[in-house]
């Protein structure tokens, strides 16, 4: 048993080193011929590939199956992290749909009870943003809308959300609209629910400064920032944005309009309050009240 043991040893280590020998020298015969340019070498490497490729297909099915599931998966992983956040969305705006609901049912409630008469001059008119100034000085956009139109000087101009800014210069035509954001704008302005009076005061930049706060202590980053009607030239209650602070401290205001896609603005005709020019007679010894009593004593 021994004899044949060491026998089939000696048989198979030699046959393995002929069998690698063959093997390699195989692969360098390959390797050699696929290198040589000539086109009968061309030739028969292109029967070679024909012969073999097309038959290697049921031995690269497992891997393309495999990538297509691994693809696949990773789809499906991406679409339920989609749907996640979905759902998460609808659900917020499930919330604020709530929200609005109701707060439009208690403005509603409250308009009823307290009988508001809203302004009805306070009307709007729609004009196309034709183009931007583009100076880093003065920011100012040009609508197609002007005099033909009834605009006038100092009227408010709105993108539908927020304050974009005011009627400066009208032509026939078109007139031009100076934005919140230039060096030249002042907007007074309430601060709520502190109810602090402030200035809104353009430097060119997208975020403006608040000047001229009563009490900063009172103010907080996220308060309301609407127009308080100071001086007659806006309306009181538009929306300016909300309480910002910068790295600096000093309180901002984060501009409600879309000041990067101005395309449309609103121009709200505002004549102004009208001014009360009779006060009421007071009630006096040489007033109609005084006379009365006197004819009454006669």
């Amino acid at each position: 048993m021994a004899n044949d043991r060491s026998n089939s040893n000696e048989y198979t280590g030699p046959l393995r080193r002929l069998l690698l020998a063959v093997l390699i020298l195989l692969l360098g015969a390959t390797f050699l011929l696929w290198r040589i340019d000539s086109p009968r070498v061309e030739r028969f490497r292109a029967q070679i590939t024909d012969a073999l490729v097309p038959n290697l297909d049921w031995a690269m099915a497992p891997v393309t199956g495999t990538v297509n599931l691994l693809r696949d998966f990773q789809s499906y992983q991406r679409l339920a992290e989609q749907n996640q956040e979905l759902r998460s969305e609808l659900r917020q705006m499930q919330a604020w749909k709530e929200a609005a609901l109701q707060l439009e049912q208690e403005n509603a409630r409250l308009l009823d009870l307290n009988k508001v008469r809203l302004d009805p001059r306070l009307t709007f008119i729609t004009g196309v943003v034709l183009a931007d100034s583009g100076s880093p000085f003065r920011q100012s956009v040009l609508l197609n809308v002007g005099a033909r139109d009834g605009l006038l000087d100092g009227w408010a101009t709105m993108d539908g959300i927020g304050l974009v800014g005011r009627i400066s210069g009208v032509a026939e035509n078109t007139a031009r609209v100076i934005l919140l954001t230039d060096a030249t704008s002042r907007i007074p302005a309430t601060i709520q629910p502190s109810g602090q009076r402030a200035i809104v005061a353009g430097d060119n930049t997208i975020a403006p400064p608040i000047d001229f706060l009563e009490n900063p202590d009172l103010v907080r980053p996220g308060d309301r920032v609407i127009s308080s009607g100071d001086g007659g030239v806006f309306p009181a209650g538009l929306l300016i944005g909300q309480v910002a602070a910068d790295p600096g401290g000093r309180l901002r205001v984060r501009l409600a309009a879309d000041y990067e896609r101005l395309e449309f603005l609103r121009v709200l005709r505002h004549y102004g309050t009208e001014n009360v020019s009779d006060t009421a007679k007071l009630i006096t010894a040489d007033g109609p009240v005084a006379e009365t009593d006197t004819a009454v004593t006669e």
